[in-house]
């Protein structure tokens, strides 16, 4: 039994200042493994100074005592007083979170593309370290400040006079041990992010020294992109390429519809028949190993190319469908974007989340790579015959598993409408709360993999049902049927030819009476289709509840964002607020149900795999007993009492969204 806590009161409130958050939870703002990224930070920001056009020049050292120091010949942290804190700029920069130079993206701004968003990089870099050191050399002189764990160890001072020709940062870090596994950096990580750095930046020069060794390592990339693409080939094993790759750059002019003047990306594709490929990109010359939405428009720009070259030329044998992994699956590229406004999902920056990046890149790539293949007719072909015969490799593998299922299933629900495809690698089952919503959604699917099933009504509490009486209930019945998968137990051996879908999905309301049909779902799978849960098919749908329309100013068109819940639109907000956006300049919508959203709002939001918020559900690391008694405590009928201790227990925990 759980022994009580001590008295709950306004003490026990406490409020974190400074950099005291990142202390308490650095793993919200870095990785923990090893200081790789916090020293990253400091190599972003000299990088945001060569990609505005004011460094040629970026030295990383690795010193015996452990410390790693960055220098870069910018323009130099600001030293002055700053005229709102009252304190030298550059303290502002190491010490306050949410604060920098990357807020301003009007014309004007210090940075009008950069990868810093939030303003926590080089103050977490200093929270977490026992000791940093910082010169700038500006305006004709030498300044120096010094911090120890976060705080001002030495106040800045000027310490020399130099020619006024002499700019830059120098930053000197030493990580403080116990917020990490371990001090080592990865080398070849380190390595790579250097070489990249030197690949994204022509001609700007990228150095690193490391002083046990008394070695110097120098990149400096004439030719970009592609030379640095042939060179990760024949590091990865050097296949030849099927043609010479496909390179280019696309950017936006003053006065677009829809994007900001700047904006726009920078690629080399290659394709070869064997061997391993190489993907890399960039955003704001930030690396995302975790892709995004930038590199779903390159998938989408490249597959649509393709398939008018296919169509135009009439190479498609007939009764083929081409999908976008047949050209994709063998397909090298290092891509770099730049966006006006970058959302990033967390801040390691893994993964990028724009939705208007998929459309930038789509946008841009697709009549680019039009005209190269019109140009290249030979190479076009034998790309061309390359996706050809990837498809059929499919096609018939997915022809060898329709055999094995048997022909006797129950006639689907009337209900449902179903997909085109029978690849359970792609097929997507929604199961939608109402006709209304239903009917958005079957306008905005993609066909050719997703199917609706509109579930009228709450479906049955099935925690106390029987496996003989499930079928009694209609909604059951057609969910059940629809999935192709009969009730079982954990321990049960299933026939799972007989599964429709690869992926099911929960998509209702962004409210409390959506959020109990999820429950009713949930218990459903959890009690008779468990094996489902288990075998990672089972996903909730987050439809956004809130839409945002911000008016256009300075460099950025009119936009929309999405918001999931109250806490994003805040942070939204406060956002739109440090970019200089007056608050009369954007409205606020709210759905009151997925019903409210036209087709196209429900596809860019919820159902297009590269844009949607899609969380799957899996047993926690506890077990399955504490799950057990938790669903037994929300739906046992004989409960209720229990419940209701449970409410008065924890009910003020919960905000109701009535």
């Amino acid at each position: 039994m759980a022994t009580r806590s001590k008295e709950y009161g306004e003490s026990s409130i406490k409020v974190l200042r400074g950099l005291e958050p990142v202390r308490q939870r650095p793993g919200m703002y870095t990785r923990t493994d090893h200081p790789l990224h916090m020293i990253q930070e400091v190599i972003d920001n000299a990088a945001d100074e060569a990609l505005a056009g004011f460094c040629n020049s970026i030295e990383v050292s690795l010193h015996q005592d452990g410390s790693v120091s960055v220098q870069d010949n910018g323009r130099g942290i600001p030293v002055g007083i700053h005229p709102e804190e009252g304190v030298p700029t550059v303290e502002i920069v190491f010490t306050r979170l949410h604060a920098g130079g990357k807020f301003d993206k009007k014309a004007g701004g210090a940075y009008s593309f950069s990868g810093g968003l939030h303003g926590v990089g080089v103050s977490v870099t200093n929270a977490l370290s026992k000791r940093l050191e910082v010169q700038v050399w500006r305006d004709g002189a030498e300044h120096r400040m010094v911090f120890a764990q976060g705080e001002v160890l030495e106040a800045l001072k000027q310490t020399a006079q130099v020619p006024k020709q002499k700019k830059g940062t120098c930053v000197r870090v030493w990580p403080e041990a116990k917020y990490f596994d371990t001090l080592q950096l990865p080398y070849q990580e380190l390595l790579q992010l250097l070489r990249s750095k030197a690949v994204l930046l022509p001609g700007i020069k990228v150095s690193l020294h490391e002083e046990k060794h008394s070695k110097t390592q120098q990149w400096q990339y004439a030719e970009g992109l592609k030379s640095y693409l042939d060179e990760a080939i024949q590091q990865a094993g050097g296949q030849a390429w099927l043609f010479p790759p496909f390179e280019g750059a696309q950017w936006i002019e003053a006065g677009h519809e829809s994007f900001a003047e700047g904006e726009g990306v920078e690629w080399v594709i290659g394709f070869s028949e064997e061997g391993a490929c190489v993907r890399e990109s960039y955003v704001n010359l930030i690396p995302t190993s975790a892709g995004g939405t930038h590199e779903s428009g390159l998938r989408e720009g490249m597959f649509q190319a393709v398939k008018s070259f296919v169509e135009l030329h009439a190479l498609l044998p007939k009764g083929l469908r081409l999908l976008p992994e047949d050209v994709f699956s063998r397909a090298s590229f290092v891509l770099s974007a730049k966006v006006l406004d970058p959302q990033f999902q967390g801040q390691v920056k893994e993964r990028l989340n724009s939705r208007d990046a998929l459309r930038l890149s789509a946008s841009l790539i697709k009549p680019a790579m039009d005209l190269w293949l019109n140009e290249h007719v030979e190479w076009g072909k034998r790309l061309a015959d390359m996706v050809i015969r990837q498809a059929q490799v499919r096609q018939r593998a997915l022809q060898k598993v329709e055999k094995k299922k048997t022909s006797g299933i129950a006639v689907l629900p009337g209900k449902l409408t179903d997909c085109e495809s029978n690849d359970v690698s792609r097929t997507e089952l929604f199961l939608v709360e109402g006709d209304s919503a239903g009917g958005s959604a079957k306008m905005g699917r993609d066909k050719s993999f997703q199917a609706i099933l509109p579930l009228r009504g709450k479906v049955l509490n099935t925690w106390e049902t029987d496996k003989d009486r499930l079928f009694a209930n209609q909604e059951v019945h057609d969910v059940a049927v629809a999935v192709g998968i009969d009730p079982h137990t954990m321990n049960d051996s299933l026939d799972w030819n007989g599964l429709r879908y690869g992926k099911i999905c929960i998509l209702a309301d962004a409210d409390v009476d959506g959020s109990h049909i999820q429950v009713l779902l949930l218990t459903l799978f959890y009690k008779h289709f468990p094996q489902l849960i288990q075998r990672g098919h089972i996903f909730v749908a987050r439809p956004p509840l809130y839409r945002v329309d911000i008016a256009a100013s300075g460099k950025r068109q009119a936009r929309k964002r999405y918001c999931l819940d109250d806490a994003e639109l805040r942070s939204l907000e406060d956002k739109l607020r440090k970019e200089g956006v007056k608050e009369s300049a954007w409205s606020i919508s709210r759905f009151k149900g997925l019903g409210e959203m036209n087709a196209e709002q429900l596809w860019e939001t919820t159902l297009n795999p590269d844009t949607r918020r899609l969380s799957p559900v899996v047993l926690g690391d506890a077990g399955d007993d504490p799950v057990k008694q938790c669903f037994h405590l929300l739906m046992g009928k004989g409960e209720s009492a229990a419940r209701r201790q449970w409410l008065e227990r924890r009910g003020h925990e919960v905000e109701v969204d009535i």
